[in-house]
């Protein structure tokens, strides 16, 4: 791994300039889901033990280079004490004078927040004066959000450049497990794909044909790929219009020797609401008045018999309409698989993406898995082979 940890770095009396991703969901003035605080403990706890003092720059909400008052991270300051278990200050700005004083008079033990990094528009352009503003406050630069790192901001990259740099733990973690994943990862590798569209996932499939040995496709990605094969798939949501792709997609993974797994029964319904009445029939049998909202029985085996014999999986998308039952009984199923295989040691399993946290924490799954990730658009773009500035910043 080209970049250092914090393990490299001594802290001893130093400005720890920290970037964080405390991004969270606040409602009449309190934060109704404190995880990504709780993720960036471990980062401040190992600062403070080594005698530096962290101070922490993050953003919150999309002001576009806008003072927006209830963009503050003020807003979140106690909540952020309250988790980190010391006293944190508070700067109104994250450069020049307000942020300057701050940092000198912060005490040993204590933790200063920065004011949202995005009120300023250099932050988001990357601006060399911005970055070398805020490398100006610390001695040293921490990189603990990974979420961010696809960002090429002047606080995931620019200040990269200017200050001695490593990962934070939870940078740290995620790039491992995103390394022994896809970079060098045990054989066979299963990705399980879902979600609505192909569109969205053009890049990103076409990366993991070349990567794993299984690709299976679920939700309603697996109905145009199915329609590409000339099956009738009634009233479903599909992309008709991208049935070469999909075929092109396949051929790809002929050659690489990927095998790409689509469902060899479904569920279908008439209607799109909870517990509407359904029916389970083979793939090559929907009716024309029907739609396909989940894999069947019979698919969830297949699956089950290739995470049996596999070494690696990442998954990324339902595999039905898993908002809905019964239409998240293949997901359920397959999550559920995953984990009791990971939680046995047989399988290193790796999941990221919005819709895949919400599935595997409603199945009940995503305690056991190996690692789960919360990145969203960064663990995509890492899935669809794409170099994240913010980590390439730290090499």
């Amino acid at each position: 791994m080209a970049w250092k940890t914090l393990d490299d770095m001594d802290l001893s009396g130093k400005v720890v300039l920290t970037r964080v991703d405390i991004n969270v969901p606040v409602k009449d003035g309190k934060v109704t889901d404190a995880t990504r605080i709780e993720r960036i403990k471990p980062t401040i706890d190992d600062i403070l033990a080594k005698g530096g003092k962290p101070v922490l720059m993050a953003h919150f909400g999309r002001p576009k280079g806008q003072v927006v008052p209830e963009m503050s991270l003020g807003l979140i300051k106690d909540a952020v004490a309250e988790v980190l278990g010391v006293p944190v200050k508070f700067a109104t700005d994250c450069i020049g004078g307000p942020a300057k004083e701050a940092v000198e008079e912060l005490g040993t033990g204590e933790v200063l927040l920065l004011e949202n990094t995005r009120f300023h528009k250099g932050e988001t352009d990357n601006d060399g004066q911005f970055a070398a503003s805020l490398a100006a406050l610390g001695d040293v630069y921490v990189n603990d959000a990974f979420s961010a790192a696809h960002r090429a901001h002047g606080s995931t990259e620019g200040v990269a450049k200017l200050l001695p740099s490593c990962a934070g733990r939870l940078m740290q973690a995620e790039l491992s497990a995103l390394e022994s994943a896809l970079s060098t990862p045990e054989r066979p590798v299963v990705a399980v794909v879902g979600g609505a569209k192909v569109s969205t996932k053009l890049d990103l499939l076409g990366n993991l044909v070349r990567k794993v040995d299984y690709l299976v496709i679920g939700g309603g990605m697996a109905n145009t790929f199915l329609a590409a094969e000339g099956v009738d798939v009634g009233k479903s949501l599909c992309e008709h219009d991208l049935a070469e792709t999909a075929r092109e997609i396949t051929k790809k993974a002929g050659e690489a020797g990927c095998e790409i797994v689509l469902p060899v029964d479904v569920v279908v319904a008439r209607e799109f609401k909870a517990g509407a009445e359904n029916e389970t029939v083979p793939t090559t049998e929907c009716p024309a008045d029907a739609m396909i909202l989940d894999a069947g029985p019979k698919s969830v085996e297949k699956i089950s018999k290739i995470l049996d014999g596999a070494k690696t999986l990442i998954w990324n998308g339902p595999l039905g309409a898993f908002e809905i039952e019964p239409f998240d009984m293949a997901t359920n199923a397959a999550a559920q698989k995953a984990a009791e295989l990971s939680k046995a040691g047989k399988l290193v399993s790796v999941a990221g993406g919005g819709d895949t946290v919400a599935a595997l924490n409603k199945a009940g799954a995503a305690d056991d898995f190996t690692y789960i990730s919360t990145a969203g658009g960064a663990f995509l773009e890492w899935m669809e082979g794409k170099e994240l500035p913010g980590v390439v910043a730290l090499g």
